[in-house]
């Protein structure tokens, strides 16, 4: 036990060791698009969302969407987890959400308003019981997007199971009933929304990890012929810096 004279080593939080050994990359190579749609495989037939298949493989028409980013989070050189990121406007409304939820998102978008809508959440098991703080350093993929776009909601369309954690991080609400979703024969999905602009410093004193700088925002997202951020007021965040770490 440490003497009250002794200095104490401040609280790293969560995740921040395991973010140094991270890297995100866009899948886009032949190879890495089939080592992701092999892996969302593994996943959903571990978790009972899916019978076996010949091909052992998963994927859809949103893949290819013109408003979609597929990331791959890499630990150590090794990919580790996925999420599929759509940005969601009045003139991009491609998303298996807006299919599933379209009677609620449709009206908003009319109106002008921009989502994050991020889907396609997998992890590697194995890669998941090693690095429990993986989940953070995922979804910390669309809090960068709701930055970078200047969103207006950071949308999470998710198993009734899974409310718990997107309510702990992001602070979202449920909008609906549950609803079936395309592909999961047992399982069914409700729509969560976060209020980026409300809940955005909450979650950042919270969850420090998720800070950003412009210029990880610009290479993570910045595409020709993509959406491209709304003409907004930006709002201001503090750089990631080592201090923001520890």
């Amino acid at each position: 036990m440490k003497s009250a004279a002794e200095p104490q080593k401040p609280l790293r939080p969560r995740g921040a060791a395991l973010f140094e050994r991270t890297d995100y990359r866009l899948i886009e190579t032949p190879e890495d698009r089939d080592r992701l749609h092999q892996m969302r495989y593994r996943a959903y037939l571990q978790a009972g969302l899916i019978p076996p298949s010949e091909s052992q493989r998963v994927t859809d028409r949103f893949d290819d969407a013109p408003n979609v980013w597929n990331f791959g989070v890499y630990v150590d050189d090794e990919l580790c987890s996925s999420v599929r990121i759509h940005v969601l406007t009045s003139e991009w409304r491609m998303s298996y959400t807006t299919e599933v939820f379209g009677d609620v998102l449709h009206p908003r978008l009319d109106r002008g308003e921009v989502f994050i809508d991020p889907c396609r959440f997998v992890a590697d098991s194995g890669m998941q019981q090693r690095f429990p703080e993986l989940p953070y350093l995922t979804v910390r993929l669309p809090f960068i997007a709701c930055e970078h776009f200047n969103a207006d909601v950071g949308l999470s369309m998710v198993r009734v199971d899974h409310q718990a954690f997107y309510r702990s991080v992001f602070l979202s609400e449920t909008l609906t009933e549950p609803r079936a979703f395309p592909g999961w024969p047992t399982k069914k999905a409700v729509l969560m929304a976060s209020d980026y602009p409300k809940v955005r410093e909450k979650i950042l004193t919270r969850f420090p990890i998720m800070r950003s700088s412009a210029f990880e925002r610009r290479m993570l997202f910045e595409r020709k012929s993509q959406p491209q951020a709304v003409a907004r007021p930006v709002l201001v965040q503090a750089p990631l810096s080592p201090a923001g770490l520890v």
